[in-house]
């Protein structure tokens, strides 16, 4: 049966706390999916297939359960309408019914014999009503006086003979447990020192060792120590598993020396199988192996093109001469007598005899053209530079959008998990009335302030996270200096100006203090007609002072 606006008005409250229980937070969706299908008059399940739609189907089915069973509740709670009062006295047309007539006679009838049974009562009837009234009284006072004293007996006010029955019982059981701890003293499984002497030793015996590591005393005499027998299974257990294996080891000794065909040479493998353990490598172990393995395929690549070439060029023989040579440690300043290029063709160690003729190899001279290893020049980069991707507009936005919905997805499982609390609605004054609902009409400036309170925290945190990014005098003066010094390791850009005037002092001035604000060198060469202005840099730094 559909419901009124009224009853479901009514009803709101209730449907709310249910809505948050089953959920676990405030959810204003559900509550007007459950109101909208409790006005249109559906039931129990189609209520729960429209909340399904919402929440899981457990939890859509449970809720609608818990919606009807309040709906049940208020039903019954309620008393019958005013409607059907109204209408069932304009049906009598305002007459009373027999019942109720009879029912006035009979109360005006009770009532004159009441007064007319206390006219008839005697003063000895009141008498005798009064005193059994104060026997009943007194009695009353008796059983109270009673279970008072039974209360502070059991807090413990009790008689003389029973606490003395008990200092006895405790004297007994402290006797008991001293005849026990003396008795397992006395089997010598625990032996302290001292124990039965007047004076007791506080501190342990010394323990003295001779040259052949065996326990003595202070005279020298050799003490056996008393060996503590395990409790535990386990290490029971673990005793009786070394006895056992020291037992078979022994029998497997005595059973090969007395057979006749043994043979010491072959080494007997015992019955017992060991575990295999597990065995872990040393970090590291495979690293090194890659390394090793990286630089030799780097040896034997660099080998088979210093062979290459010295096969294309021809010498060959000339770099096998330098391997067995031996190697002379030479300065770098020092020149040789002769180069090496120039050592294969001639016969002594100098250019020329002491006639001044060259003494060469006619032999070595061929018809070969040797070419030099091309070496890369220092301009050149030692990585290989590779070109920046850049997206498009579509791709990024494409691409934040995957990650956002990926980073979005990650805190609902962790919300979902219990791993972090679930956040707090998002409260603005424009949905204010949506988001809150009758808490915003029950207390609306509490309402609003707390609301306001929150866009202020979210505007404070916006602030601050802003303010962490930004950059301090010093860092903003650095990205400066780092954006307008080039790296110049690999090449230098020389310009040379030529300027027919530099008398004026501003013009120096100019120049020297561009140079120096885009860390540059160089120097200026003056004279009458032509002054040169030599600038050092990179390429972006020689087109801002240009």
């Amino acid at each position: 049966m559909a419901l009124s606006k009224k009853e479901t008005e009514e009803m709101k409250p209730h449907i709310d706390k249910a809505v948050e229980k089953c959920v676990g937070f405030h959810e204003s969706t559900l509550v007007t999916t459950a109101m909208n299908c409790l006005a249109s008059g559906y039931d129990k399940r189609k209520t729960a297939d429209k909340l399904s739609s919402l929440l899981e189907t457990s939890k859509a089915s449970r809720l609608a359960d818990r919606i009807f069973e309040i709906l049940d509740g208020m039903r019954n709670t309620q008393p019958k309408s005013s409607k059907k009062r109204h209408h069932e006295g304009d049906s009598h047309g305002g007459k009373k019914t027999k019942f109720e007539e009879n029912g006035v006679v009979s109360s005006k009838e009770q009532s004159t014999k009441e007064k007319s049974a206390k006219e008839q009562l005697s003063p000895n009837q009141i008498k005798d009503m009064m005193a059994n009234a104060q026997k009943m009284i007194e009695e009353r006072k008796k059983a109270l006086s009673a279970l008072r004293s039974s209360d502070t007996r059991h807090k413990g006010l009790e008689p003389p003979s029973v606490s003395v029955q008990r200092t006895e019982e405790k004297a007994k059981k402290i006797a008991q447990l001293q005849a026990q701890i003396q008795s397992k003293l006395s089997t010598g499984v625990l032996k302290i020192p001292g124990l039965n002497r007047p004076e007791v030793i506080n501190k342990p015996t010394p323990l003295i060792l001779d040259s052949q590591g065996r326990t003595v005393d202070v005279t020298g005499k050799e003490i056996q120590l008393t060996h503590v027998i395990p409790t535990l299974k386990a290490n029971i257990r673990a005793k009786k598993r070394e006895e056992f294996r020291q037992q078979l080891q022994e029998k497997t000794v005595e059973d090969i020396s007395e057979s006749s065909f043994f043979d010491p040479r072959i080494s007997a493998k015992p019955s017992i199988r060991n575990k295999r353990a597990l065995r872990f490598h040393e970090p590291g172990k495979f690293q090194q192996l890659a390394d090793r393995m990286r630089m030799k395929a780097q040896l034997e690549k660099l080998q088979s093109e210093i062979s290459q070439i010295a096969r294309k060029t021809g010498i060959s023989s000339a770099t096998k001469l330098a391997q067995i040579a031996p190697k002379i440690e030479t300065q770098v300043d020092e020149i040789p007598a002769v180069e090496w290029w120039d050592s294969v063709i001639l016969t002594a160690d100098t250019y020329l005899n002491e006639e001044g003729y060259p003494l060469i190899k006619a032999q070595t001279i061929t018809n070969l053209v040797e070419h030099p290893i091309q070496v890369k020049p220092p301009s050149e980069p030692l990585k290989t530079v590779h070109m920046h991707v850049f997206l498009t507009k579509k791709e990024r936005k494409k691409l934040r959008r995957q990650n956002r919905r990926e980073a979005w997805k990650e805190e609902q499982e962790k919300i979902r998990l219990g791993l972090e609390p679930p956040p707090e609605p998002k409260l603005r004054i424009s949905n204010l009335m949506r988001v809150l609902g009758t808490e915003a009409v029950q207390d609306p400036t509490k309402v609003e302030a707390h609301v306001k309170a929150q866009m202020a925290k979210r505007q404070k945190a916006h602030e601050d996270a802003n303010a962490s990014r930004k950059l301090t005098d010093e860092q903003r003066r650095e990205k400066k200096i780092r954006r307008l010094q080039e790296d110049t390791s690999l090449g230098v850009h020389v310009t040379v100006y030529r300027v027919r005037e530099l008398t004026n002092a501003s013009k120096k001035f100019k120049i020297e203090t561009n140079a120096k604000q885009l860390f540059m060198t160089g120097c200026v060469v003056m004279f009458k007609d032509c002054n040169v202005v030599v600038v050092e840099g990179g390429p972006k730094q020689q087109a801002k002072f240009k």
